[in-house]
């Protein structure tokens, strides 16, 4: 598996800072992930899920092995920071 492309786009609600897509093998998307600061300030990758009738919420997508975790995480924070970069860069200049 070799994610292709990541989008993201900026957020600045309370702990929500981005949501992301990304692309798999340039042909399968998955939308809905979520990059989200943690209460030690620490950045995660939260996977797309739904919310049950119990109020509980269910991943939709999720990897299924730590390696595969590692593999997505690393490239969604990357893109985040690159993006959150740039848009920085755009607002200091103009």
């Amino acid at each position: 598996m070799h994610i292709t492309e990541v989008r993201i786009t900026l957020r600045n609600d309370q702990k929500l800072r981005a949501f992301a897509s990304i692309t798999l093998d340039d042909c399968f998307v998955v939308r809905g992930l979520k990059v989200i600061e943690g209460s030690d300030r620490k950045m995660f990758v939260a996977m797309p899920s739904k919310k049950k009738t119990d109020g509980t919420y269910q991943d939709i997508a999720h990897p299924i092995n730590n390696e595969c975790r590692t593999i997505l995480e690393d490239a969604v924070l990357t893109a985040y920071r690159k993006e959150k970069a740039r848009q920085h860069s755009v607002v200091g200049s103009g």
